[in-house]
């Protein structure tokens, strides 16, 4: 019994690593995701096709890939080594999520019928009033079912960060494998199916309160 509940703890102790992983990646790619949305959209053709061109890099690529290298090339290129891998961690998932959020945000905007914003300048209503009273609600509509289904494969994708050697969960439960016992890495499907659960259950609530704006 002793032996479970140290076990239990240990794997706890890992998976709040990957709840921390997951808050500030989530705190931070959101507004990312909105600050490379209006580059990819600014009339400014350099910057539009930088910004494309770098969503289309993370997109391509998989994230173990963008973790080894904000890990390893900082200190190849310019001496100077991230030397907390959590951060190098947080820094590689900031910048995946905040591409595939902008083109959520992207599509959502563009998903919005053009006439309505005309209507907005016919009541002589200013761009940000536009932006404000017409468009936001309806973007928000449209994009929380995606944006919904990003924050579920996050939870998931934290456990990539074992490649690195950051003590998630999944870290913690093959430790014990080399011990002997195989039970905790079967566990460690618990404690995400039941984040994955509570976050699921949030989300639908979320979308039920938009109901009452029909799109």
């Amino acid at each position: 019994m002793d032996s479970f509940v140290n076990i239990s703890m240990e794997l706890l102790k890992g998976f709040c690593e990957n709840l921390k992983l997951f808050s500030l990646t989530l705190l931070f790619s959101v507004p990312a995701g909105l600050l490379v949305m209006f580059c990819s959209i600014s009339k400014f053709k350099p910057l539009k096709w930088l910004s494309k061109t770098f969503v289309w890099i993370i997109r391509g690529t998989p994230l173990m890939l963008q973790l080894f290298v904000v890990l390893y090339v900082p200190g190849l290129l310019f001496n100077t080594p991230i030397k907390v891998r959590f951060t190098a961690a947080l820094i590689a998932f900031v910048i995946n999520y905040a591409c595939y959020f902008s083109e959520i945000y992207r599509g959502g905007i563009e998903s919005v019928p053009v006439g309505q914003t005309e209507a907005g300048q016919v009541l002589g209503m200013t761009k940000g009033q536009i932006f404000f009273k017409v468009t936001l609600m309806q973007v928000i509509k449209r994009i929380v079912p995606p944006i919904g289904n990003e924050i579920i494969t996050l939870v998931k994708d934290t456990s990539l960060v074992r490649v690195i050697a950051v003590y998630e969960i999944m870290w913690n439960g093959e430790r014990f494998i080399k011990q002997g016992i195989i039970w905790p890495l079967f566990f460690t499907g618990v404690y995400y199916l039941l984040f994955s659960g509570i976050l699921t259950v949030l989300l639908g609530k979320l979308e039920k309160k938009l109901d009452y704006f029909k799109v």
